[in-house]
C-alpha cells in the first residue's frame, strides 16, 4: 500500500461497531498520524476514532473523492457490511501500511 501517486479512501472506527469516520488522502500514514495527534479532524479526535478498519486505493484524486462522497451517502448498515467483508473483527489495519 502507500505507493506514489495513489489516493486513498479510508474508514476509521472508534471500536467494533462504534463511531465511523470516512476520509480521503494521498498520504494515509501521515493522515493517520495527524488524526491520532489531534491535528486532523476535530471530530476524529473528540470521539477517538483512530482504528483504521477499511482502505481503498485509487489512481486519481477525482476517483477517490467521488468514492468518499458516495460512501458518506450510504446507510450505516451498508458501511458496516463493507468493513466486515474484509475485516470482520474490525481490527486496526494501520500495521499493514
Amino acid at each position: 500500500m502507500s505507493t506514489a501517486g495513489s489516493y486513498y479512501v479510508y474508514i476509521l472506527a472508534s471500536r467494533h461497531h462504534g463511531t465511523i469516520y470516512i476520509g480521503v488522502t494521498n498520504d494515509i500514514r501521515l493522515r493517520l498520524e495527524l488524526h491520532r495527534s489531534g491535528r486532523g479532524s476535530k471530530f476524529v479526535y473528540q470521539y477517538q476514532v483512530f482504528r483504521l478498519v477499511h482502505v481503498e486505493e485509487f489512481a486519481t484524486p477525482q476517483e477517490a473523492i467521488a468514492r468518499e462522497k458516495a460512501l458518506k451517502e450510504w446507510r450505516r448498515d451498508w458501511k458496516i457490511r463493507l468493513i466486515e467483508k474484509d475485516n470482520p473483527e474490525w481490527g486496526d489495519l494501520s500495521h499493514l501500511l
